[in-house]
């Protein structure tokens, strides 16, 4: 009996993954947001291995946190391990992990026949599939680069209807507004506070521990950050050290002067106003091992 559309959506959303702790593992969703993308393109879902090592091993560098495996290794652990969500399968039995035999034997990946052909003839529930990811492993700031990144067109996708997660916790409709009070609206990292008819505009609240790994809608996991800042704070090319000192990572590389001001940013500490709660040790130490970009500049 072929799955039906909640079924799919449910399964291709819900995939098992190595987040204890609190730890990031984006592995398998941007290997389904990767098929996704060639079935929205071509009509077929296959992914050649010898497409994948690079493709997929690019997206997890950019996207994951800071690698912890080499590059190839990164792409084989999911192309291997999504067969066990039910949802994958390879063209070949190899063992999980390898990449030697994934290379030696020309292996192709793909969706399993009954979840590629729901999506086929659903086009609606691929968009939600893809939208749906994005939204549970990646913060809003940088979702559209997740999905331009694996070919999907990022404005067409975040437009499907979102499907939040079942007993899913509620975000706080006013802790927007209270952090950017708090600093009194302007960037934590450098004080801009422009406004624009008495609003504050390219100003925003950001998490430090992401909402979607359990960041808490409280002002001790809360900055405002200009609109630059905050991307670059959650794509890892900025962090905070445990002095609560911007850190620039050494990953981050710039060649005009525009650019190059982000470096004048490192070491320079927070000066919250009185009585504003700097962020909490934990979530900073999560954001440094679980985004942050490898090392800082050199002091």
């Amino acid at each position: 009996m072929s799955p039906d559309r909640s079924e799919v959506l449910a399964r291709l959303t819900s995939l098992r993954l190595h987040q204890r702790d609190g730890r990031r593992s984006p592995h398998k969703p941007l290997l389904v947001l990767l098929a996704l993308a060639r079935l929205a393109d071509t009509g077929s879902s296959e992914l050649p291995w010898s497409a994948a090592e690079s493709r997929l091993s690019e997206l997890i560098a950019e996207f994951g946190p800071a690698a912890r495996t080499g590059r190839a290794q990164s792409a084989a652990y999911p192309f291997t391990r999504l067969r066990s969500d039910g949802v994958w399968t390879l063209s070949r039995d190899v063992p999980m992990d390898l990449v030697g035999p994934l290379a030696a034997s020309g292996v192709v990946g793909r969706f399993a026949g009954p979840v590629e052909a729901a999506l086929r003839r659903d086009s609606g529930l691929l968009r939600a599939v893809a939208r749906a990811l994005v939204e549970i492993h990646f913060p809003a700031t940088i979702a559209p680069d997740v999905l331009t990144a694996v070919g999907l067109d990022a404005e067409d996708i975040l437009r499907a209807p979102t499907t939040p997660p079942a007993g899913g916790r509620r975000r706080d409709a006013g802790w927007r507004f209270a952090v950017l009070t708090a600093w009194d609206r302007q960037c934590a990292f450098w004080g801009y506070d422009g406004q624009l008819l008495g609003a504050a505009v390219g100003v925003e609240a950001a998490h430090v521990r992401w909402w979607a790994f359990d960041g808490p809608d409280s002002l001790d996991n809360g900055l405002a950050l200009c609109v630059l800042h905050h991307k670059l704070f959650d794509f890892g090319a900025l962090g905070l050290d445990a002095e609560m000192r911007v850190e620039v990572s050494a990953a981050f590389t710039a060649r005009t002067p525009a650019g190059r001001t982000v470096y004048d940013l490192h070491g320079r500490a927070l000066r919250p106003r009185p009585g504003t709660p700097i962020p909490a040790a934990e979530h900073v130490a999560w954001h440094r091992r679980e985004v942050f970009k490898g090392e800082p500049l050199a002091a």
